[in-house]
């Protein structure tokens, strides 16, 4: 497997000066920025919008890696890659047409990621796994940070580990939610190479923290 890279979620910065928290957790060793994107319609929470994308973009020297908890985000990829979204990913369980989704945000100059509940079958995802440059498995129930690491999403980690093997894919694979030193070294085992860690970082110290999530094995 690749090296770990580590992408701390700025839903748990402090908002009042995140651009100053991002160059702090970059200066920390943070590979990339995981920006959690909530409507209040998918999920029960309602965070930020593509003009704070925008914001970040210029501040930001490594890649934004923009999570979509949205209802019809075909109506908001195009806004999400222009405001420079590397990495945009979008919920299986939103998607009329999963293949014409992924292959719009590539178009759109983004790289695609696809993710799931916890709740939902696996199965729904694998078909579409060759068209993504990114696979997000969650560890929670999307919609809030700080909740409890949920140990059963370890099977479906492995199974998309081993589909990605197969298709001898290039693709991340990510983990989000309750991930620590603890919690991300059955992620590791089960053939993580992504991190994002939120409340473990940020209410931590950050090169402590990130240092601890590479040395995963």
């Amino acid at each position: 497997m690749r090296p770990i890279h580590v992408a701390p979620s700025i839903l748990s910065a402090d908002f009042a000066k995140l651009g100053e928290e991002i160059k702090n957790v970059v200066a920390a060793g943070a590979d990339w920025i995981h920006v959690d994107v909530m409507d209040g319609h998918f999920v029960p929470n309602i965070t930020i919008g593509a003009p704070v994308v925008k914001s970040l973009k210029p501040v930001t020297p490594v890649p934004l890696d923009v999570h979509l908890m949205i209802e019809n985000p075909e109506n908001y990829i195009e806004a999400f890659a222009k405001a420079g979204s590397d990495y945009l990913t979008v919920h299986i369980e939103t998607l009329k047409n999963p293949e014409e989704m992924l292959k719009k945000i590539r178009e759109l100059g983004a790289k695609p990621g696809l993710t799931l509940r916890p709740s939902t079958a696996v199965e729904k995802i694998l078909p579409y796994l060759h068209l993504v440059d990114l696979v997000l498995v969650m560890t929670v129930e999307p919609g809030f940070s700080g909740q409890s690491f949920m140990e059963d999403q370890m099977a479906k980690l492995k199974i998309v580990r081993e589909k990605l093997d197969q298709l001898k894919s290039s693709a991340y694979l990510q983990v989000d939610g309750g991930v620590n030193e603890v919690t991300g070294k059955l992620c590791r085992q089960n053939g993580a190479d992504v991190f994002v860690a939120g409340n473990y970082v940020f209410k931590n110290n950050y090169a402590e923290a990130i240092t601890k999530l590479k040395a995963l094995t």
